[in-house]
């Protein structure tokens, strides 16, 4: 089953689709979606084209919070190599 999407803010298309100038509200970005990477706080987002195009404000994207969490890998326990005679 899909997980709903977090929207966090939306945009608009500039210069011919050549650039999406975006707000996005730091207050709604969920903390058990960010993580820490050298020391740093980072967090994934999606910006997608609206499929009816621009709404009733000229907004032509939206950014959703990326909610993919990879599966963790099983380790496989390492086998001890046998002694071979020679």
């Amino acid at each position: 089953m899909a997980e709903e999407k977090i929207y966090v803010g939306n945009g608009v298309s500039k210069f011919d689709g050549q650039m999406v100038s975006m707000s996005v509200c730091l207050s709604d970005l969920p903390k058990e979606h960010m993580f820490e990477y050298n020391g740093k706080r980072y967090i994934k987002l999606n910006v997608s084209a609206k499929r009816d195009g621009a709404d009733d404000y000229g907004k032509t994207h939206y950014v959703t919070v990326d909610t993919f969490k990879p599966e963790p890998k099983k380790e496989e326990p390492k086998q001890q190599e046998a002694d071979l005679p020679f």
